[in-house]
C-alpha cells in the first residue's frame, strides 16, 4: 500500500498500519511530491509495525544532496534492518526546479551517478570521486547500515529501464496499464539475482463509475502532460489517443484537456469497481511480471462519507481474500 493515506494525519497512522498488516498487506511504500516526505511515514511504520517491509517510491535524486540521501537511507535501514528498500527517481522539473529551486539538468546521468554513489556509500566505503554530475570529497557514513538496502530505480523509457536492469536491484514502474508491463520489462534484462519489479497502481475502489472516471481524467491530464510521462506514453504507442489532451493542455485549456481523455484509457490506468473487481485487475499486473503491486488508493464517495470505519473496511476487502497477514516481508500477499 502507498502511505500515508489521504486525509488521515500521520499521528493516527498507527491504527492504519495495524489494519493493513492485519488485512494481509506486506509492504508500505511512500511517495514524495508535495505531501509527506518519503522517509517520515516509513520511520513511523518501522517502529509501529516491525513485520512490514518498507520502501520509497520514490526519493528524488535532485532534492537532497548525495550525502544527505545516503544518511536518510542508512538511518531507515538501521531502524528496519533487512526490511527497507530505497527507490530512487529523477522526479520532474516542477518538483525539482519549480518547488525546490534546484536546476533539473541531465536527469538520466544524475540518477545513474547517485545510484553509483549510494551503492558505495551505503556499503560503508569512503567516497572520494568526481562523478559526471557532482563531486563528493571523502565522505564516509558514520553509521553504515549492517544490511545495506536494495536500490531500485523508477524508470519509464528504455534508457532508464536498461540502467535499472544493469545497475539497480529492481525497477519501479508507474502510470502504466497491465498490458504495458511486458513492453517495459523487455528493456530491463536484469543482471542481479532477486531483481524486483514494483509497480504503483492507482485504485479507486467504488462502483460510482462517473466519480472514478472524472477523478481519473483529472489525474491523467495532470501527470501525462509532464514531459517524461508524455514521452513514455508516446513510446507505449498512445500518441494518437492522447493527442487531443496534449493539444488542449498546451493551449491552456486544462478542463478541455481532462475532458479529452478517453474512457477506455481511464479504465486502463485507474482501476475502479468493487474491491473484489480491483483485486482482479491488480492480478493482471502480477500475471504480466510485476512482483510487488503497490496500491495507491484514491478518494471515493464512500470513503469521504464513512470516514475511518469505511477505510478500515476497505483495507480488509482490498487485501488478500483470506485476510491473512502471514506472508514474509517483501513477498506480495
Amino acid at each position: 500500500m502507498t502511505v500515508p493515506l489521504d486525509r488521515i494525519p500521520l499521528a493516527e497512522h498507527a491504527d492504519v498500519y495495524a489494519s493493513l498488516a492485519g488485512a494481509g498487506f506486506t509492504d508500505l511504500w511512500s511517495s514524495e511530491v508535495n505531501g509527506a516526505d518519503a522517509f517520515t511515514p516509513l520511520a513511523l511504520a518501522a517502529a509501529w509495525q516491525p513485520g512490514l517491509r518498507l520502501g520509497t517510491a520514490v526519493a528524488p535524486v535532485f532534492t537532497r544532496g548525495p550525502a544527505l540521501l545516503a544518511m536518510s537511507a542508512a538511518a531507515l535501514a538501521e531502524a528496519a534492518p533487512g526490511r527497507f528498500a530505497l527507490g530512487l527517481g529523477a522526479s520532474s522539473p516542477v518538483v525539482v526546479q519549480g518547488w525546490n529551486a534546484t536546476p533539473y539538468v541531465e536527469p538520466f546521468r544524475r540518477t545513474r551517478d547517485v545510484l553509483r554513489f549510494l551503492r558505495a556509500a551505503l556499503a560503508g566505503e569512503t567516497v572520494d570521486e568526481a562523478y559526471p554530475t557532482f563531486t563528493v570529497g571523502r565522505f564516509t557514513l558514520d553509521r553504515p547500515p549492517a544490511v545495506p538496502p536494495p536500490l531500485l530505480l523508477a524508470a519509464l523509457r528504455p534508457g532508464m529501464l536498461r540502467l535499472a536492469g544493469a545497475e539497480a536491484d529492481g525497477v519501479i514502474l508507474n502510470w502504466l496499464a497491465a498490458g504495458d508491463v511486458p513492453q517495459a520489462l523487455a528493456q530491463v534484462q536484469p543482471s542481479r539475482p532477486g531483481f524486483e519489479v514494483v509497480a504503483r497502481i492507482f485504485v479507486c475502489p467504488t462502483e460510482d463509475v462517473a466519480h472514478a472516471r472524472a477523478l481519473g481524467r483529472r489525474l491523467i491530464a495532470g501527470y501525462l502532460t509532464i514531459g517524461a510521462y508524455a514521452e513514455f506514453h508516446r513510446w507505449l504507442g498512445r500518441a494518437e489517443q492522447l493527442g487531443p489532451m496534449w493539444r488542449a493542455w498546451a493551449a491552456g485549456d486544462r478542463r478541455g484537456a481532462a475532458a479529452a481523455v478517453p474512457d477506455e484509457l481511464v479504465d486502463e490506468l485507474v482501476l475502479h469497481g468493487s474491491p473484489q473487481r480491483c483485486r482482479e485487475q491488480v492480478a493482471r499486473y502480477v500475471a504480466a511480471g510485476v512482483r510487488v503491486p503497490v496500491l495507491a488508493v484514491l478518494p471515493t464517495p464512500e470513503l469521504v462519507a464513512g470516514g475511518a470505519a469505511a477505510l478500515a473496511d476497505l483495507v480488509t476487502r482490498l487485501g488478500p481474500p483470506d485476510g491473512a497477514g502471514s506472508a514474509p516481508a517483501g513477498q506480495p500477499a
